[in-house]
């Protein structure tokens, strides 16, 4: 998962999570808290990992093994949203069908379609592994 990558990619870069903290410029202990698991990262931090470590969010995932990356992008709210509604209407599901799937509401779905806010990384995560589709495909990395 998620938790697993982030510290051996942090740890074969001889880094403390002190280290990354002050790159992310937050706290150690709320790196440690995705370290660990007990919380996910938001997207931008994700995304300001990926881009330091020059991985991909899949590898990051787990969903493949290639460890480099050479599209360093930033995430964008509106390119997200698109690929959210293209993703939902591919797969046939109406924004109450997704909300109910992601235990969310509809008014949630339509603000991440709408590109108002970026995505939770847990529903991005969840959409990616049941629908097997690329987290960097789905936040506009690619």
């Amino acid at each position: 998962m998620i938790f697993k990558r982030i510290k051996e990619l942090r740890e074969d870069n001889d880094l403390t999570q002190r280290d990354i903290a002050k790159i992310l410029n937050i706290s150690k202990s709320t790196y440690n808290r995705w370290e660990t698991g007990e919380v996910f990262i938001p997207l931008k931090h994700l995304n300001k990992l990926c881009n330091y470590y020059n991985v991909s969010m899949d590898y990051i995932i787990g969903k493949t093994q290639q460890k480099n990356y050479d599209n360093v992008n930033n995430i964008d709210k509106k390119i997200m949203g698109a690929r959210l509604l293209e993703f939902r209407k591919n797969n046939n599901l109406s924004q109450n069908e997704l909300a109910n799937i992601l235990n969310t509401s509809h008014s949630t779905i339509s603000a991440y379609e709408n590109g108002k806010t970026y995505i939770l990384t847990v529903f991005a995560y969840q959409i990616v592994t049941k629908y097997n589709l690329s987290f960097d495909w789905l936040c506009g990395r690619i």
